[in-house]
């Protein structure tokens, strides 16, 4: 008996590579994305301005990277006690604001050195919805301003389609080995309302698709339909059954690295996992002899493998197994 539709994804015509540099920006699911990169190696950068939803916010994030926009003072405002800015995820707030400027600076000077040489850009769309200030200004974040202050607007396809289709167009002028891929989070914004999130999500795919048609350089990957439509059941969900739980991103990685990875970086992936689950292994008697025995035997695997693939950075794990 067939209890579920599997959604199967065609290979990628151009895969990615274990020495491939990627760069991951928009909403929250693209830190699970980020976490899974990091645990395998790749020369990963991920969210400069924070976590970011909207399309205006990730286009002007993106292009701040490209331009190597400097924030001043005038860039930033005071909220409560702390100093933040309208264009960054709450985590960039500080008590200070020089410290803050230098936060944001250091993170943008950071990705656009980064961007120059990137193989990869993945871009993970949340929500078509945006909140505008009274000049018109859309914010990355709201930072927990009343309500009044913004007017929230679902975006037109067609503004989509233009922030979407002119930060492109200047990605591949600054970096023309770029290749792009979008996603769309799997994650609901349901105190949007349901049937305004469905309207959302539909602005965001279509918007996306017909990039992906107009540009041969552009992918997509369903990170959405595999959730929504592919497990679709609760249980795959968090307690709050908006975010996709730990098993959930799970099946979605599994599927990313059979379309989008190549088949010999997996097989060094295989050898990377073994390393992650020894470093995972909580020993019973840390001072006994066979525990510096295993420290050693993997100590010896991780030179061997950072011997074997100069490219990827084990100095982590050569550290944590040397004791």
């Amino acid at each position: 008996m067939q209890l579920r539709r599997e959604l199967f994804i065609k290979d990628f015509k151009e895969q990615l590579q274990l020495s491939d540099k990627l760069m991951l920006v928009g909403s929250c699911f693209t830190e699970h994305l980020g976490e899974r990169f990091r645990q395998f190696h790749f020369p990963t950068i991920e969210n400069p301005n924070g976590i970011i939803f909207n399309p205006i916010s990730i286009t002007k994030s993106v292009t701040s990277y490209i331009s190597n926009r400097q924030y001043s003072r005038e860039d930033i405002f005071l909220n409560s006690e702390w100093w933040t800015s309208w264009d960054h995820h709450t985590k960039y707030t500080h008590a200070d604001p020089e410290q803050l400027l230098k936060m944001i600076n250091t993170s943008i000077l950071e990705a656009h050195n980064f961007l120059k040489s990137a193989r990869w850009l993945i871009i993970t769309l949340g929500s078509a919805f945006v909140y505008q200030l009274d000049n018109g200004e859309v914010v990355a974040n709201c930072h927990k301003v009343p309500a009044d202050k913004f007017r929230k607007k679902l975006l037109p396809i067609e503004d989509t389609l233009t922030v979407l289709d002119n930060l492109v167009h200047r990605l591949f002028m600054f970096n023309p080995d770029l290749k792009i891929i979008f996603t769309i989070s799997p994650v609901r914004h349901l105190r949007d309302g349901f049937v305004e999130n469905n309207r959302s999500k539909a602005v965001l795919i279509e918007a996306v698709h017909h990039m992906v048609d107009k540009f041969s350089k552009l992918y997509y990957f369903p990170a959405y339909e595999l959730v929504i439509d592919d497990l679709r059941d609760y249980r795959f969900y968090s307690e709050d059954m908006v975010h996709p739980n730990y098993l959930a991103t799970d099946y979605v990685w599994e599927k990313f690295c059979e379309a989008c990875i190549s088949k010999s970086s997996r097989e060094i992936m295989k050898e990377i996992n073994l390393v992650n689950a020894a470093r995972a292994h909580k020993p019973f008697q840390p001072d006994s002899i066979a525990h510096r025995s295993f420290l050693q035997k993997n100590f010896e695997k991780v030179m061997q493998l950072q011997k074997q693939y100069p490219y990827l950075n084990f100095s982590d794990d050569i550290k944590y197994f040397k004791g």
